[in-house]
């Protein structure tokens, strides 16, 4: 019997040309599995004319140039000691914002932003860096004031505006330096009025304003603006369980800022009107079943005293209960929170009316209020 020989087998050369056009060919089309070819002629695609800018966008672009230069980038530096050599040395510390209040070189930012920190730098929107010392602090609104010695033309003081007849729904943006990158701008709209947060003292700060603008750390201290490039509001916290922006931020007011800012800067503090009282822990009215603020002493000297007001007296075998504060001006207060934040809204010099509960009668006494 004859056998077959498939040409498959030895080195037939028809044999080894088929293979190699069927691997180049299989190689050709499994890189190009649509049969595209190169063009040596294959040009750029015609632009296509934008247009004009709408005004909603014409409006962030000048709020952005028109405020930037207003807003600055704060560094601490903190100071420790080796605990092996005892020398001293610097490492950073954290950031955060501020902005520009006036052209005697005045910053204003947030409490938490530099409390405790060993140097403060600020850099300012021309790059420039400037050594800054501290002309004081308001912890209970989370504000602080600082000093740069730019000179005059290089300060570019924020315009201010007002927060009592905001609206929610109304455009805002916050200017800040997020995780370090400066001169970062977000807008948003205000989300809610009247909310509370509370201070690094767990003082209550009142009418804070919500915003869904990006707010994210590093922003603290910086301005909430209009639409009209005016502040509205200092940047001061996020609600977040990851640490970064979850569209829910909130900023103190500016009638606040504006009303508190010029105390440090005048007295470096914030200068509180006052009564001149202590009180008693709340326990003591409480274990009496009554309620209201007891007075434990009356300051010798104070307009608390000049008004009358009695405290509490130790006498042998007990005491004898001083005046009980029902209300300051017609408001219900049960706590010295409560009383102390009534009071703060009025003036040292105001006259005030408190509503007193003496030898079991109600009676209303007039004080003046004393800076404290």
């Amino acid at each position: 019997m004859r056998s077959f020989r498939s040409p498959l087998r030895g080195n037939n050369p028809l044999t080894l040309f088929l293979i190699v056009v069927a691997v180049l060919y299989l190689l050709f089309h499994t890189l190009n599995p649509e049969g595209s070819r190169l063009d040596p002629d294959a040009q750029p695609k015609p632009v296509t004319a934008r247009g004009d800018l709408a005004d909603d966008e014409k409006n962030t672009i000048a709020v952005f140039r028109e405020v930037s230069p207003s807003v600055v980038y704060i560094t601490t530096i903190e100071l420790q000691r080796n605990i092996f050599t005892l020398n001293v040395y610097e490492i950073p510390k954290g950031t955060g914002s501020g902005f520009i209040w006036d052209k005697q070189g005045r910053v204003v930012t947030n409490f938490h932003v530099i409390a405790d920190a060993g140097r403060i730098e600020v850099t300012l929107a021309d790059h420039s860096t400037w050594k800054a010392s501290l002309v004081g602090t308001a912890p209970d609104r989370d504000l602080a004031v600082l000093q740069i010695g730019a000179p005059a033309n290089t300060l570019h003081p924020i315009m201010v505006g007002e927060s009592n007849n905001l609206l929610v729904g109304q455009k805002v943006f916050a200017i800040g330096n997020p995780f370090g990158l400066d001169q970062t701008l977000t807008t948003g709209v205000v989300s809610a009025l009247g909310r509370e947060i509370k201070s690094v003292t767990n003082r209550t700060i009142h009418n804070v304003i919500q915003t869904d603008a990006a707010i994210n750390p590093g922003n603290s201290g910086g301005p909430l603006l209009d639409s009209a490039g005016r502040l509205i509001g200092i940047n001061t916290m996020i609600f977040s369980k990851s640490g970064t922006s979850s569209g829910v931020g909130f900023a103190v007011p500016v009638h606040e800022v504006n009303r508190v800012v010029p105390q440090i800067i005048r007295h470096g503090k914030m200068v509180r009107p006052g009564l001149g009282i202590s009180i008693a822990p709340k326990n003591v009215l409480r274990e009496l079943n009554l309620e209201g603020i007891l007075i434990l002493n009356v300051a010798a000297g104070s307009s608390a005293e000049k008004a009358g007001l009695q405290g509490t007296k130790q006498v042998w075998g007990g005491l004898i209960l001083g005046d009980i504060i029902l209300g300051i001006n017609g408001v219900r207060v049960k706590d010295y929170n409560q009383l102390r934040d009534e009071v703060e809204k009025y003036q040292v010099g105001d006259v005030v009316t408190l509503s007193l509960l003496r030898d079991n009668h109600q009676v209303d006494v007039a004080v003046v209020l004393e800076a404290m």
